[in-house]
């Protein structure tokens, strides 16, 4: 029994190293931006929505006293749907797209 725990734990561990590998492979990527007004003034405490197009789950942010919102941990291969809504009116639509292959997207959103 205690010969076949060497070997066992060896293969454990290997394979730990080779999956933390592979995840640190896939770097995540950051999208940052701003919310603004109609005469583009920031706008806090906006909600920014965030939905992944694969999962179709929605993070959301409220944006800080100078509009920006962050949204940190995204998957490399997944596009995302991002918009804001603010006093019951809301932003275009915009899409972080896979193929973007930048690991830092900043995306202004306006509200009409």
């Amino acid at each position: 029994m205690k010969k076949l725990l060497v070997p066992v734990s060896v293969a454990m561990a290997f394979f730990t190293v080779l999956l933390s590998l592979s995840y640190a492979a896939t770097p995540a990527r950051i999208l940052t931006g701003r919310v603004l007004g109609r005469q583009d003034q920031p706008l806090a405490k906006a909600v920014v929505y965030l939905k992944n197009t694969k999962t179709l789950t929605v993070k959301t942010y409220i944006s800080d006293l100078d509009g920006s919102y962050r949204f940190s941990q995204l998957s490399p291969d997944v596009d995302y749907e991002v918009y804001a809504e603010y006093n019951a009116a809301r932003s275009d639509t915009k899409t972080l797209s896979a193929f973007d292959d930048r690991k830092q997207v900043n995306i202004t959103l306006r509200i009409k």
